[in-house]
């Protein structure tokens, strides 16, 4: 019977042809002899075949490491458990190859990786061609700026809502990574907008230059740049379009009302409540939708008290999470006193004085809904007044 002393001897010998692959089916046997019986062994005694493994691989020099982990990294019927010993190596020359490249380590397998490992093992999986998104949660938690610019400029990395957040946070003092952010196609609107805000003029200039379909667009003020940014995403959104669709439908019904807001707000559903919001209020869509996402929480107290709301839809759309506000208790009940001291004839001058001062410098944006019926007389965009917020309901 083979000897494990043997196989360890085959493993190192640097004088056989064909090193490589003779190597690699050494640890081949010896994975068979830990494994036979596959599928039957408990999860204790597969992390105990891993530690086998690492203390195993241990044992190789370093050269002969580098070389078995290259060629394992690219094998696609390599054996996991070899693999992800490899992936542990201390020796960043010898995990980066089957970090970035192995097909053969899991997502778990990943994720226990980027938990327990150093910068360089997070670098090396933040290059993988695809990475989902509870793997991209972790790199984004322990990593420092260079991982996370590399996970965040990452075609193929996918990120939850909470990450995204998270990247828009950590973007506010570093330009560079919030240009990788603006750059991605897939990143919500909500939280592209919280970016646009955040952002230097010259960044949100940039982002817009990458894309052709938003160069036209760019303006020397900031303001201006957002807004112009933020009216051809919004014109893209499949999202925007169906919320704008569904409001056009209740306002035809006369249905439209304030629980289409609280519900929407409730639901965490941003397009849907920044649109219902809009039309209630009878102010531009920009303007309600920069209200919920300030952190600021007087501002979208404005809107609602022109919009007529309840303090039990302020208190909603206070909490939704696009605004990341993490609003107290405490600061609910001040927000509460001052939501009651709000006359709606001052919100409306709020609202109206707003709509004067971009008439004055831009043009409006896109109506939300089209031009109504004649005998309601209204176009609810910046240069004309909208229809009134409880004409049906």
């Amino acid at each position: 019977m083979t000897t494990f002393s043997s196989l360890i001897n085959e493993i190192q010998d640097t004088t056989v042809s064909g090193l490589t692959k003779r190597q690699v089916r050494a640890l081949t046997r010896i994975t068979d002899l830990f494994v036979a019986g596959s599928g039957q062994h408990s999860k204790q005694q597969i992390e105990l075949f891993d530690e086998v493994f690492k203390t195993l691989v241990a044992v190789i020099e370093l050269e002969t490491r580098i070389k078995l982990s290259q060629h394992l990294a690219t094998a696609p019927d390599a054996p996991a458990a070899l693999v992800r010993a490899f992936a542990s190596d201390d020796a960043i020359v010898v995990a980066a190859p089957v970090l970035t490249e192995s097909t053969a380590l899991s997502d778990a397998d990943l994720v226990v990786n980027a938990r327990t490992q150093g910068q360089g093992h997070l670098y090396a999986i933040a290059n993988r061609r695809t990475i989902s998104d509870v793997i991209t949660e972790v790199l984004i938690e322990r990593g420092e700026p260079g991982v996370v610019h590399t996970v965040a400029k990452n075609a193929g990395a996918r990120f939850s809502d909470g990450s995204f957040r998270e990247l828009v946070a950590r973007a506010g003092d570093d330009a560079q990574l919030a240009l990788h952010i603006g750059m991605r196609h897939d990143i919500p609107r909500h939280h592209f907008l919280k970016l646009l805000e955040t952002a230097s003029a010259s960044v949100c200039a940039k982002i817009a230059a990458a894309n052709p379909r938003l160069a036209n667009a760019v303006q020397d003020a900031v303001t201006e740049v957002i807004d112009d940014i933020n009216q051809e995403v919004r014109k893209h959104s499949p999202d925007h379009a169906r919320a704008k669709s569904r409001v056009k439908r209740l306002q035809n019904w006369h249905e439209l009302s304030e629980g289409n807001v609280h519900a929407a707000a409730r639901a965490q559903n941003f397009e849907q409540a920044a649109v219902a919001l809009s039309v209630l209020a009878c102010c531009p869509i920009e303007m309600a939708e920069r209200a919920i996402l300030n952190e600021n929480p007087g501002v979208v107290q404005v809107i609602a008290r022109a919009a007529d709301c309840s303090w039990a839809t302020v208190k909603a759309l206070l909490l939704m999470t696009a605004a990341d506000r993490r609003i107290s208790e405490p600061d609910l009940a001040r927000a509460r006193e001052n939501y009651q001291r709000l006359e709606a004839q001052t919100a409306k001058r709020v609202v109206e004085f707003y709509e004067a001062r971009r008439d004055a410098h831009t043009i409006a944006s896109t109506p939300i809904v089209p031009e109504t019926p004649a005998g309601f007389g209204n176009r609810h965009d910046l240069n004309s007044p909208p229809l009134p917020a409880r004409q049906a309901s």
